[in-house]
């Protein structure tokens, strides 16, 4: 119980009692405009409460997962092995991919792509199909 004393919990503890008695006042209030003819507020007033609840449910999970010493509660069983013992067990390597070659500066279609680029650079407003290019090869 002393993993749940720690200044990080006690702000927890403060923080879910303040979340927990703020919702329920809220659904409180609702149900109280619900009655006096408000009907919208009656989705509220069941609203809140969920909301409380959840803050409790979330708190109870992170306390039970602190005092297991971050452990899940059921750990999963180990599979068997299903290797060889000439395989035995590798990490996985990591190769440098070889990059594509770059097309160089006499492709057409690449130039003329970079002078429409610049060209719009050039022109912050224009449309593109204001480019005058557009009809050369």
């Amino acid at each position: 119980m002393k993993r749940l004393c720690t200044p990080a919990w006690i702000a927890r503890h403060v923080l879910t009692v303040a979340l927990v008695v703020a919702f329920l006042a809220l659904g409180w209030w609702q149900i109280s405009r619900a009655l006096s003819g408000n009907a919208l507020s009656w989705a509220y007033a069941f609203e809140w409460p969920i909301f409380a609840g959840f803050v409790i449910f979330l708190w109870v999970r992170e306390a039970r997962y602190t005092l297991r010493g971050g452990r899940p509660a059921h750990p999963e069983p180990a599979a068997p092995p299903t290797r060889t013992a000439a395989q035995g067990v590798r990490r996985p390597v990591r190769t440098a991919r070889p990059r594509p070659a770059a097309e160089g500066p006499d492709d057409p279609a690449l130039a003329e792509y970079n002078h429409y680029l610049a060209w719009l650079n050039a022109n912050p407003g224009a449309r593109p199909a204001d480019y005058p290019g557009l009809g050369r090869q």
